[in-house]
């Protein structure tokens, strides 16, 4: 079921609202990136996701195809998002950090629905073998 969430990251400047549902899943990758940032991320429709507070304190970072922006608060660090266009996943996408949601207890992120990719090897639909480390 869909729900409206709210999330920031760790000082406050940077908050957000997402309308989506945990319970179809969230992503863990591990890739260069991810794997080092141990993102979680839960993929959000672009028309209901939106910042509600410091946009002008958002970083951008890129690499590789430059098909995404990990989007960070500069005065905290902390990865509150991603966006861009994969067309593959069906283009234009949000992908929010699980983590960044507020009043989501330890138990509900517990019993979240994780899938793993293998983007190490460019493997994106294929868990990689090992995962207790993302």
């Amino acid at each position: 079921m869909r729900k409206q969430y709210q999330g920031s990251c760790h000082c406050g400047k940077v908050r957000f609202e997402a309308k989506l549902d945990l319970m179809a899943g969230t992503g863990k990758c591990n890739c260069s990136f991810c794997s080092k940032l141990r993102y979680w991320g839960a993929m959000v429709q672009p028309e209901d996701f939106r910042i509600t507070a410091g946009e002008d304190s958002l970083g951008n970072y890129s690499f590789g195809t430059d098909s995404a922006q990990h989007c960070f608060c500069r005065l905290c660090g902390l990865h509150v998002f991603g966006r861009g266009y994969v067309e593959a996943i069906g283009g234009e996408f949000r992908s929010i950090n699980v983590a960044c949601l507020d009043g989501l207890s330890d138990t509900e992120r517990a019993a979240l629905p994780v899938s793993f990719a293998d983007g190490r090897a460019d493997n994106w639909w294929q868990s990689p073998a090992v995962t207790a480390h993302l």
